[in-house]
């Protein structure tokens, strides 16, 4: 583990590239996996997205920019819906839940409804997303650990088809809020089944130490199934859900997360003769956002985790063979959008900077974006690549690190990667697989408008989020000179 007092960014061996990054033998050359299918090279060297070169979305649209291939998207999507419904057709069914926190505006809302999967909202902002595309209230599931009144009454007014509960107040808020409109609601329980997902501690959701559900281990999501069966008349208990994390490579937590929701849904069904009609897995597929990334395919995950879940549920219909199976739902959300999308900048500055010991060089390349549309390194120490977009380059490949704007030393975009030497300032770099989460957590820091989301579909462009404007910004503020004048 290397350490310097003044922080990692100045350690030992830090000028060199990590083991797991290759030196490229083309540096030019796009590795498919990270990139959208209908992104490409042309002969010229430039990037394109669907047959329209980046210069010309850059001309058009500005910098820094979301590129999203929206035919990539929509594939995504299918595949998910398609190799699910096949491996499943053997059980009950399953269905694909999109997890619109990893990114969601009103257009994905209507590709997503369009390709017939289901909506998962953790927001009243985004029930309203769905609700403004007339997406259908019965695919839609509204998650939160903290869910406020207003968002269950918008949820249960709706017609919404679940609400995952996670606290005991929330089973009494829902209830009592279904009962003031007169409708039964209906409800999965969060279940936090004790699985330790391999990944950063910040995205691991189902072991014990952390704010969501209710604990198997400690009996609080039996006690939380029994208060709602108490609560038959407002309440219609749907099943048991689970999240174990995220960027998740493979299947092995999911086999033991299923395990444990079986026997206590096998346990339901004995004491209270309730065979709950769904069960919910969630997501957290992983993808590749470097080359030391190996993420499965949706038919890959889709046989994995049909098979697992028949095996797990053996047991079950062994002790109830009448009992009908749980239809089993899933939630990618990063898996459909993050390699559907990225960021393009320009590079505003080059600075070599002298580092340790032995002298070694860091090259550091700044853009005209950074933190506020990518937190990510920042806030999980995630690892990006990028590429020369805007031209062809036979130079020798060179170590550089991506950094931003901002007036912070941790406003890294890239921390390792290879570029031509010859890359200059006015070049346009794009940074791929940033379609989830970058623009959900994207912000206004040192006053950056956040950048547009420019979907490109046979060659043509059009912003489905539009460019924030200082103007937008300045907007939310609350000075009027006059009323100041007065209170002096």
């Amino acid at each position: 583990m290397r350490a310097h007092e003044a922080g990692i960014l100045h350690a030992d061996g830090y000028g060199t590239a990590p083991q797991w990054l290759p030196y490229p033998e083309d540096v030019t050359e796009l590795m498919p996996e990270l990139w959208a299918g209908n992104v490409r090279r042309s002969r010229s060297g430039e990037i394109t997205v669907a047959g329209l070169p980046v210069t010309e979305i850059a001309r058009e649209f500005g910098t820094a920019a979301y590129v999203m291939d929206e035919g990539d998207f929509r594939a995504r999507a299918r595949a998910f819906r398609d190799d699910f419904t096949a491996p499943f057709a053997a059980l009950a069914g399953a269905d694909v839940y999109y997890a619109g926190k990893a990114f969601l505006c009103t257009a994905v809302a209507r590709w997503i409804k369009e390709e017939g999967l289901f909506l998962d909202t953790c927001s009243g902002g985004e029930l309203a997303v769905a609700q403004r595309v007339d997406f259908p209230p019965e695919r839609v599931a509204l998650h939160g650990n903290n869910k406020s009144r207003e968002e269950i009454h918008r949820a249960l007014s709706w017609g919404i088809g679940r609400i995952v509960v996670d606290s005991f107040a929330e089973i009494d808020r829902v209830a009592q809020i279904a009962t003031e409109l007169g409708v039964v609601a209906p409800v999965m329980v969060r279940v936090t089944v004790g699985v330790e997902a391999h990944t950063h501690e910040f995205i691991a959701t189902a072991h014990e130490d952390q704010k969501f559900g209710f604990s198997l281990a400690g009996g609080q999501a039996r006690e939380a199934v029994d208060a709602i069966v108490a609560k038959g008349d407002r309440l219609h208990l749907l099943g048991l859900h689970s999240h174990i994390g995220s960027q998740i490579f493979d299947t092995s937590g999911f086999e033991i997360a299923a395990r444990r929701l079986i026997a206590l849904h096998t346990e339901v069904a004995d004491e209270h003769g309730i065979a709950m009609p769904e069960m919910d897995l969630g997501g957290g597929y992983g993808i590749a956002y470097t080359s030391e990334n190996t993420p499965l395919t949706a038919e890959e995950l889709g046989f994995q985790m049909a098979e697992l879940v028949e095996r797990e549920l053996k047991e079950f219909t062994d002790g109830h063979p009448e009992a009908p199976l749980p239809r089993i739902s899933i939630e990618p959300g990063r898996a459909i959008a993050g390699p559907s999308t990225f960021t393009l900048y320009e590079i505003g500055t080059i600075k070599d900077v002298t580092i340790g010991p032995e002298e070694e060089i860091r090259t550091y390349v700044s853009v005209d974006g950074g933190m506020s549309d990518n937190v990510r390194t920042a806030l999980y120490g995630a690892d990006y690549s990028c590429a020369l977009a805007s031209r062809d380059s036979t130079a020798d490949p060179r170590l550089v690190r991506i950094v931003g704007r901002h007036c912070e030393s941790g406003d890294i975009v890239v921390m390792d990667e290879y570029l031509p030497e010859d890359v200059t300032v006015g070049d346009l770099v794009a940074v791929p697989a940033t379609g989830a989460y970058c623009r959900s957590l994207a912000s206004q820091y040192n006053h950056t408008p956040r950048p547009p989301v420019i979907a490109v579909r046979d060659g043509v462009a059009r912003p489905i989020v539009r460019r924030e404007s200082i103007e937008d910004i300045l907007a939310l503020d609350v000075d009027d000179p006059a009323e100041n004048q007065e209170a002096r």
